[in-house]
C-alpha cells in the first residue's frame, strides 16, 4: 500500500499516527552552512532516492556540502559523478548469500569499514547522516551513533532489508515509503513519506498526448515499450520480452523497444534483437531514465520501490514481474499496490512466458483507453513531495 499522507509515529509517546505534509515549498532557510553524509548504494535503486533528497537540500540551503559514501561498485561512483556529487567508497560487502567463508570475511572486515566511516565523519563533521539502504549505510550510521551525529535511514520497501532493521535500533529517525514496513522497525521515530523520486520525473508528468482521445494512435502505428529490470537487469524478464517482441513482429505489429538489460546480458539481448531485425534501443544501464519514461507507452519491469514510485510519478502504465527472491517477497507486495490502484498488471515469474507477455502487450496496443485509465490511476497514488519531506525532516532532526 502506498500511503496517501505523510504520517509520523513517535514511539516515545503513545502509538498513534499524525497527519501532516512537508516538503511542498523548498524555499531556502536561514542556515549559513550545511554538511551532510548520504550513505548507501549497491544498485541505482538505492542511490537515486538519495540523490533526490540531496537536490531538495540544495533548494533549502545555499551550497550545502553533501558527500555520498558508497560501496566499491564502479557504477555507483559513475552515477554520482554524472549528478555532480563527490563520493567516498568503503571496503564493505553484504552478509546475505554467499559461502560461510565469505560471510566470515565480511564480519572480520567490519572493524575496518567502521574505521573508514568514522574517518569520513571526523573529517566532514556533518550535521546529519542519512542511510538509504545498501551495505555502506551500516558502518556510516553506526559511526554516526558512536560519534553522536544525528542519523536517519530511509526504508524503501514494504519489508525492510536486514541493514535497516538493525540500524533502526540506533538511528534517531526512520523514513519509510510504505506504512507496512513500520511494524518491522524498532525505531524511536518513524515518518511515512513515500519514496523520493528525482524532480526530472515530475517535470511534465501526466497523461501523455498519445493517450488523449483526439490523438490516439492507430493500432498499427509505432508503440514504445520500455523494459527495466533494475540497474543490474533481469534475465527472466529479458528473455520473455525478446520472445514477446518476436511474436508481435511476426504478427505485423509495429513496436519499438527501449531495453535496459544489465551489464551481463547486454551482448546476448542485443544480438537477439538483431537476429529478427527488431526496432530496439538496447543499453546495459539507462542514465536518463526520466527521458526513457517520457518516450514509453507501456513499461515492463521488476517491482523495486524506486520503480514503483517512478511509475506513479510519471503516470506510466506497467506490467510488473516481481523478483521472486526479494526479502519476504516484498516486490510482490510493492507491485500489488499499483495493481490494486488499477495502475499496473502483475505476472509472477513462475507464470512468465513470451506468449503471456505478448498477449498483455497486445491488449494495450489495441486498447489505448485502457492505457489512459491506468495512467490516471498511477498519477493518483504518486508521492511527489517525498524527497522534500525527508529533507525537511533531516534538517529538523539536526535542529537547523
Amino acid at each position: 500500500m502506498i500511503p496517501c499522507n505523510d504520517s509520523i509515529r513517535d514511539r516515545g509517546a503513545s502509538k498513534h499516527l499524525l497527519s501532516g505534509q512537508k516538503g511542498v515549498g523548498g524555499s531556502k532557510v536561514a542556515v549559513s552552512e550545511l554538511r551532510a553524509v548520504i550513505a548507501g548504494g549497491g544498485t541505482g535503486g538505492h542511490l537515486f532516492p538519495g540523490i533526490a533528497v540531496a537536490r531538495e537540500l540544495e533548494k533549502r540551503v545555499e551550497k550545502p556540502e553533501i558527500l555520498f559514501v558508497v560501496g566499491k561498485r564502479p557504477l555507483e561512483a559513475e552515477i554520482l559523478s554524472r549528478y555532480g556529487y563527490p563520493s567516498r567508497s568503503l571496503d564493505v560487502e553484504g552478509l546475505k548469500g554467499g559461502s560461510i567463508i565469505k560471510k566470515m570475511k565480511v564480519i572480520f572486515g567490519l572493524p575496518g569499514s567502521l574505521s573508514q566511516a568514522s574517518d569520513v565523519i571526523r573529517r566532514l563533521k556533518p550535521h546529519f547522516v542519512l542511510g538509504v539502504g545498501g551495505y555502506s549505510s551500516g558502518p556510516v550510521c553506526l559511526a554516526a551513533r558512536m560519534m553522536k551525529v544525528p542519523s536517519a535511514v530511509h526504508e524503501q520497501n514494504s519489508y525492510p532489508g536486514l541493514t535497516n532493521r538493525l540500524l533502526a535500533r540506533v538511528v534517531d529517525c526512520c523514513f519509510v515509503s510504505f506504512e507496512e514496513s513500520a511494524r518491522f522497525l524498532k525505531c524511536p521515530r518513524i515518518v511515512i513519506t513515500g519514496n523520493p523520486v528525482r524532480e526530472e520525473f515530475l517535470e511534465g508528468s501526466g497523461r501523455p498526448d498519445s493517450l488523449t482521445i483526439e490523438n490516439q494512435k492507430d493500432m498499427n502505428q509505432s508503440f514504445t515499450l520500455l523494459v527495466v529490470g533494475g540497474s543490474q537487469g533481469a534475465i527472466a524478464v529479458n528473455e520473455a520480452v525478446i520472445e514477446a517482441v518476436k511474436i508481435l513482429k511476426g504478427k505485423g505489429r509495429i513496436i519499438r523497444v527501449i531495453h535496459q538489460t544489465g551489464k551481463n546480458d547486454l551482448e546476448r539481448i542485443s544480438s537477439s534483437y538483431k537476429g529478427f531485425n527488431a526496432d530496439a534501443e538496447v543499453s546495459a544501464f539507462i542514465y536518463d531514465m526520466a527521458a526513457a519514461y517520457r518516450k514509453a507507452d507501456l513499461v515492463v519491469g521488476r517491482a523495486g520501490a524506486t520503480t514503483i514510485f517512478e511509475l506513479a510519478a510519471t503516470g506510466k502504465p506497467s506490467i510488473l514481474v516481481p523478483y521472486p527472491f526479494a526479502a519476504n517477497n516484498h516486490q510482490e507486495s510493492n507491485a500489488r499496490s499499483l495493481v490494486k490502484a488499477g495502475a499496473a498488471e502483475m505476472i509472477l515469474q513462475r507464470d512468465l512466458s513470451g506468449e503471456l507477455l505478448c498477449d498483455l502487450i497486445m491488449k494495450y496496443m489495441t486498447g489505448r483507453d485502457l492505457l489512459s485509465s491506468m495512467s490516471r490511476a498511477a498519477l493518483g497514488i504518486a508521492r511527489p513531495y517525498a524527497a522534500g519531506a525527508i529533507a525537511d525532516g533531516l534538517m529538523e532532526m539536526a535542529h537547523l
